[in-house]
């Protein structure tokens, strides 16, 4: 499953079908120049719609819009603790070659749990990730945050790491498994606000009793309707599709 899951992850690619479609054009250009000039005007049009950022933006904020965003200040007395999902650290093979902490776009996995705790320290935290790449080397994502939380004072015995899961589902379930923790606590779960809706559903079914506390939010309450960007473009529409694409997965192999 983690291996179709991957591959699964190539169609998220909208460039990928650019490329299909113009290689497609140039297979079939001298025995059907109709059609090859077809695939190619489609290649091109899918292109332009890749670097419109508002198509992109209104699936990812409709994802985000699910759960609401709770204050670093809230009172979060009635909880056992925060489940942080991986996915905010740098590769591991990146990681071997310097000595600081090194996050991506989705830092704020590790950010706001910090200043949540710092309100509320009697908290827990479970961080839970491995390694999420098939050629994975280095230290495991756990062992990253680990290096992170410690130097920000986030140790002890309120904080563990579950180290071997690759996906939301394994996040669920190993880290129910870690030593001392019942998952019919009440618990944060905190991941990206795109990535909230798979991730508190498959919780659930896992039998986790988590809030939604989402962070790392990429859309606002409206967009630039002239905004485009090649680059950013292929980035929002990856992430938007490669999320509905997991949803559909897991609603179809009961994982949710």
């Amino acid at each position: 499953m983690f291996i179709a899951s991957k591959l699964l992850g190539l169609l998220s690619q909208p460039l990928l079908w650019v490329l299909v479609l113009m290689v497609l054009s140039l297979l079939v250009l001298k025995r059907r120049p109709r059609t090859g000039k077809r695939l190619l005007g489609l290649a091109l049009v899918l292109m332009v719609l890749t670097a419109w950022q508002p198509l992109p933006e209104l699936i990812i904020r409709r994802l985000e819009a699910q759960y609401p965003e709770l204050a670093p200040q809230a009172d979060l007395s009635g909880y056992a603790g925060m489940v942080v999902l991986g996915g905010a650290t740098e590769s591991g093979r990146t990681q071997m070659a310097h000595v600081q902490p090194m996050f991506n776009d989705a830092a704020e996995r590790m950010t706001a749990p910090v200043a949540a705790l710092r309100s509320n320290p009697k908290l827990r935290l479970l961080y839970t990730g491995g390694e999420g790449s098939l050629m994975g080397v280095g230290q495991t994502e756990a062992e990253r945050a680990k290096m992170f939380f410690d130097s920000m004072g986030v140790s002890g015995p309120q904080v563990q790491y579950e180290s071997v899961s690759r996906n939301t589902y394994e996040n669920a379930v190993l880290t129910a498994q870690l030593p001392g923790v019942d998952p019919m606590q009440r618990w944060l779960l905190v991941t990206s606000a795109w990535h909230m809706p798979r991730s508190m559903a498959t919780f659930t079914k896992a039998g986790w009793n988590v809030t939604a506390y989402p962070v790392d939010f990429r859309t606002g309450d409206s967009s630039d309707w002239l905004e485009f960007s090649m680059a950013s473009g292929a980035v929002n529409w990856q992430l938007a599709l490669h999320e509905l694409l997991g949803l559909v997965a897991y609603k179809l192999t009961g994982r949710m």
